[in-house]
């Protein structure tokens, strides 16, 4: 359907564009100071004069970051993590959703299962229980601890039982009469269907992996099994003055502790910055077609 461009119409759509473009600047102007902070040097940073462009430009605060060998050990743990962490909690929710997908005639006790995991949503055990179990199944200081204990996320569940009950029924009864059983109905066709689904949930997947901290902190004793996010928040809420241990004069004349804090929340983020584009044209088909329920 096409609209007639009329004043009223023309002025509704261009405050729209106004706006949208504010939201984005706002949302891009911290990472582009970050960045900005990174390449400058630590009094230009200390003296306040970085705003969005670098004073003074320097890459000593990311020769110090990658010369940094907990840094390097958090990050590899972080990508362990990523990898593991997608790789279980993407083939548990493809199981988990095809029966939750089916209705009651086809799988009797579907309802009272679908809102067992609801359950999980609106109440939890609680922190203690939460380590009192990793402990008792021996997942302190392990990777497992930051893989299992969220391995099946049911936001994702629900997400992507609702995209397979919106694929046309009549797929599955032709694969039945050719002899396909539920295994290989769910591999060959729902999964190859289900690729905008799976990819925006695998991007929640990811970014929640990547991001979290809180579980690193809880279930690891050692600050050498930190996730790179649990170091982070180490390193900004305490003042960190390791890079003093260089032995390079010049390098620590251009490093202040605030440009070697923005080099490592940059070199973080900078993953998740690289994947997002990749997968954002399936990102608003999966959440538009996995959020209706009929």
């Amino acid at each position: 359907m096409r609209y007639k461009m009329t004043f009223s119409r023309g002025m509704f759509l261009s405050a729209n564009v106004l706006f949208l473009v504010a939201i984005s600047l706002a949302c891009l102007m911290p990472i582009i100071h970050i960045l900005a902070l990174s390449f400058s040097t630590g009094t230009a940073a200390s003296a306040g004069k970085v705003t969005l462009w670098p004073v003074e430009f320097t890459t000593a605060a990311y020769n110090n970051v990658f010369g940094k060998p907990e840094y390097l050990r958090a990050f590899g743990v972080s990508f362990e993590r990523l990898i593991l962490g997608t790789a279980i909690s993407m083939f548990l929710t493809i199981l988990t959703a095809y029966p939750l997908s089916k209705d009651e005639r086809q799988f009797r006790l579907r309802t009272f299962y679908a809102w067992v995991f609801v359950f999980t949503i609106l109440f939890s055990g609680g922190i203690i229980p939460w380590y009192l179990t990793a402990k008792s199944l021996g997942l302190i200081d392990t990777i497992w601890a930051l893989v299992l204990p969220g391995a099946l996320q049911v936001f994702n569940v629900i997400l992507l039982l609702n995209f397979y009950r919106n694929l046309p029924k009549e797929l599955e009864e032709s694969a039945r009469i050719d002899g396909a059983g539920h295994f290989a109905i769910l591999w060959k066709i729902y999964v190859p269907l289900a690729l905008p689904a799976l990819a925006t949930t695998g991007l929640f997947t990811m970014v929640w992996h990547w991001n979290s901290w809180f579980d690193g902190m809880i279930l690891m004793n050692h600050p050498d099994k930190y996730p790179l996010q649990t170091f982070l928040q180490t390193i900004i809420i305490k003042l960190d003055f390791r890079f003093l241990q260089t032995q390079d004069a010049e390098l620590i004349s251009k490093l202040s502790d605030r440009t070697s804090k923005a080099a490592q929340i940059f070199v973080a983020a900078f993953p998740i910055l690289i994947v997002y584009p990749f997968l954002q044209r399936f990102f608003i088909k999966g959440i538009v077609m996995g959020s209706v329920k009929e």
